[in-house]
């Protein structure tokens, strides 16, 4: 085993060290003084609305420089951009009757008034906004597909959605999904038991709401976000969208796509607790049919915590091509693995985290390690019909192997202190078939206009899973250890239990799902928009348990999932919208792992959403986004620890309400000056007793009534700049027993930033500047991630 990973370790940097050789001695392309407007014809889906807006689109997604003067565009609009152009022609067809026109200038193209339009002389300065690819609107979008499947522009999107930019990944300095969503309203980090994503959206946990391209990935791991152009976290329920799963939210990543803008970039990365981490992202532009684009990465760092430590490798090929102007196909592939100590925190003693120093392990981290293998495969065919239909067809095709075995805390620190210990481990391989297939149409029936979308998803997921329970010196499940030195080290045999009480799961599911779901957005006036849309899901669970009562359980599903929303626009840049959705989850996927499985556990939770709020762009590259949602969960499937001799019991409660209110920023407050963050206020109730656990009006777990955070850049110079992020999270329960909690903290967080040459930049990362001990998440009342002292992280990246 150790050969063969240092045999991929030895291929790896090989391959590191080839591309690095190449992106140096190979031919490089010479500084053009100006932009070449005759380039290869490129594909842009730009929707009506802002005539400045539609620009600043294209200017990101052409990547050039653009100038444009903001008195010129005031109050012009354009009938969008569908279809494929060169960067003249593009830019022409937007222009179209505003009386504007685009012209040369040294150092790009600049948006002036047509001489007839205007008698004045040219002039030869303007008063302009920048706008490229890489330094204006640094953390903005403009649009999204994620909540759509259209290419709609985010200020009529009736649904609270919030978008991690390219840049904001990066001056954050951001590894995880955890650490993505520090900034974002609404959505908290769940602890994962130390072995997978979790995070809580509008006090909902969830392991399974992530997706890639708008595809499910569907299986508990930490993600990287080495090959990820942006993240978009849409908040409440959109089963219209996603089918099961995008419940109290779902995270979709967008991933790197070769593409014909080159690129060559590595990062090389250190800092405190020993990381190393390696990034390559290379791409190149095969001729104008074909492109091609390669993304790695290694990484092998430790922890403010004992003995812990985490190794990942992964490697990401695309390949983009356009064999006609009208038909584009995209293949990629992922290999990834990640080796890392599972880690489950530490206990608490009186209704809080026990005072202990926050590097304390608590079990015992030789035993305790997580590791998966993912091999995924994912294409996408898109064709523009003459006829205006859009043809989208996306297939994944990915297998997982994830084992983790843990030895952790299972009570909390008793009066004469000590502490019980647990063990077990779980092995699930699943191999996962989705295709989608969508149809986009817009047409106008008399003034309205309608942008049409339907759809087909079929897939099919087989899972096995196998838990044992670990018995420590061969005999009791539990062991009890001083909290002077709470770790374990006598042996610890794993068995799988199968006697009436002790169950442990040996499971294997096979699901099939085949969905249909149609979509109408509608412009009735220019002041007032609807979306309405429906999707039915059928799904088929053929779960068959291989030990204890060896039940063969079949369900079937028929599920459907409506959506509704009106926009109404008092001016152009303000929205004001209400919107209802649904959305099903039922027992499928990581969800059929669990330890116990019957016909009543079975039966999906259902989500509900009603939200009211307004988005106002401020200005084109300025956000300011509030929300009011009350979100109802009902058939609430729960797991809960009863005591360390006995395994966890599947509960299901009637529901549960979560209210809240949220308020976002996000873009320039200045041509230097760029933010992003927010403030959320939310409750949560319990609305129905759960036997033995909790009373009705119990508050929801991990559910921090308020949050604030704000991450500010500030560019002193052009190649010198320097951030402030702060992070305050309320004192939230850890379980539903609401016997725990977690105190509130502030955490303040640094950056600073440097241009060395036209190739070479640094960046510096500090996380908890002033060294504060909070406790960032839990996953019980047993156990609690403390949160990272002071931590350091220099980056050197080079751009060839």
């Amino acid at each position: 085993m150790i050969i063969r990973r240092l045999a991929g370790y030895i291929c790896f940097y090989t391959i590191l060290f080839s591309l690095s050789l190449a992106a140096v001695f190979l031919p490089q392309p010479s500084a053009a003084q100006s932009v070449n407007t005759t380039t290869a014809a490129r594909t842009y889906n730009i929707p009506a609305g802002y005539l400045h807006d539609a620009l600043i689109q294209f200017s990101q997604q052409a990547g050039i420089k653009l100038a444009i003067d903001p008195a010129l565009l005031q109050g012009k609009i354009t009938y969008g951009l569908e279809g494929d152009f060169e960067i003249k022609a593009g830019l022409d067809q937007l222009l179209t009757g505003s009386g504007l026109q685009v012209t040369q200038r040294e150092d790009g193209l600049a948006i002036v008034a047509l001489p007839s339009a205007s008698p004045e002389p040219a002039v030869t300065t303007l008063p302009t906004i920048q706008v490229t690819a890489g330094n204006t609107n640094r953390y903005v979008a403009a649009s999204s597909s994620t909540a759509t499947k259209t290419n709609t522009l985010l200020r009529d999107v009736p649904q609270s959605i919030t978008v991690i930019t390219n840049e904001l990944i990066k001056d954050q300095s951001v590894r995880s999904i955890g650490d993505a969503v520090r900034y974002v309203p609404g959505v908290g980090i769940s602890q994962g038991e130390g072995n997978r994503d979790a995070l809580v959206f509008r006090g909902n946990r969830s392991t399974g709401d992530f997706f890639t391209d708008g595809i499910r990935d569907d299986v508990e791991y930490y993600r990287d976000l080495y090959n990820m152009e942006r993240i978009e976290v849409l908040k409440g329920a959109n089963g219209m969208i996603f089918g099961r799963g995008g419940s109290g939210g779902v995270v979709n990543r967008v991933s790197k796509q070769a593409n014909w803008n080159p690129v060559q970039e590595f990062t090389f990365q250190g800092g405190s607790f020993n990381q190393k981490r390696m990034t390559a992202d290379v791409g190149y532009v095969i001729n104008d049919i074909a492109a091609v684009r390669l993304n790695a990465l290694f990484e092998d760092s430790d922890s403010f915590r004992d003995d812990v430590n985490m190794m990942r490798l992964g490697i990401s090929p695309t390949v983009t091509i356009k064999p006609t102007q009208r038909t584009k196909i995209v293949a990629s592939m992922e290999r990834f693995n990640d080796h890392r100590t599972a880690d489950r925190g530490i206990t608490s003693f009186g209704g809080r985290p026990v005072d202990v120093s926050r590097s304390q392990f608590f079990g015992d981290p030789r035993r305790s390690h997580a590791n998966v293998d993912v091999l995924a495969f994912n294409s996408l065919i898109e064709h523009k019909f003459e006829s205006g239909i859009t043809l989208q067809n996306r297939t994944n095709y990915a297998t997982y192997d994830k084992f983790y075995q843990n030895v952790f805390a299972s009570s909390g620190v008793d009066t004469s202190n000590q502490v019980s210990l647990a063990a077990y481990n779980n092995a699930t391989t699943r191999e996962n078939v989705f295709n989608q297939t969508n149809l986009l149409y817009s047409l106008n029936t008399g003034p309205v206009a309608h942008t049409l979308m339907a759809g087909i998803e079929v897939g099919r997921q087989e899972t096995h899973n196998r838990r044992e329970t670990g018995l420590f010196n061969n005999k009791t499940t539990s062991w009890s250890v001083p909290l002077s030195d709470p770790t374990v080290h006598v042996p610890i045999t794993f068995k799988t239990r199968d006697s009436l009480g002790s169950i442990d799961a040996l499971n294997r599911s096979v699901v099939n799902v085949t969905s249909l779901y149609i979509q109408d957005q509608v412009e009735i006036i220019p002041q007032l928009q609807a979306i309405a849309g429906v999707r039915y899901d059928m799904f088929d669970v053929d779960f068959q348990q291989k030990n204890g009562s060896r039940d063969h359980l079949k369900t079937r599903d028929g599920l459907i999932a409506p959506r509704f929303g009106l926009i109404y626009k008092p001016i152009t840049p303000i929205s004001i919208y209400a919107s209802y959705s649904q959305a099903y989850v039922p027992r499928a996927g990581d969800q059929l792992t669990a330890l116990n499985v019957t016909v009543e556990a079975l039966k999906p939770e259902k989500f509900t959403t009603l939200e009211v709020g307004v988005k106002w762009d401020v200005r084109p590259d300025l956000a300011f986004t509030a929300a009011v949602y009350q979100l109802d969960r009902t058939n609430v499937l729960s797991s809960i620890t009863v005591s360390p001799n006995a395994p966890d019991q599947t509960v299901l409660t009637k529901g549960q309400r979560t209210e809240g209110v949220e308020v976002g920023l996000a873009g320039q407050l200045a041509a230097n000056w760029s933010v992003m963050g927010g403030y959320a206020y939310q409750t949560g109730e319990i609305t129905s007793d759960i036997f033995g656990v909790a009373k009705k009006g119990a508050s929801v777990a991990e559910l921090p009534r308020h949050t604030f955070s704000m991450w500010s850049r500030y560019d002193i110079t052009p190649g010198i700049g320097a951030a402030l992020g702060v992070i305050h999270r309320g004192s939230m329960y850890s379980s539903l027993t609401n016997q725990v909690i977690l105190p509130d903290f502030t955490r303040v967080d640094a950056a600073l930033f440097a241009q060395f040459s036209k190739r070479f930049r640094g960046q510096l990362n500090i996380e908890n500047v002033f060294n504060t001990k909070y406790f960032a998440s839990a996953q019980n009342d047993f156990n609690i991630t403390p949160g990272s002292p002071i931590a350091v992280r220099a980056s050197l990246i080079a751009s060839f």
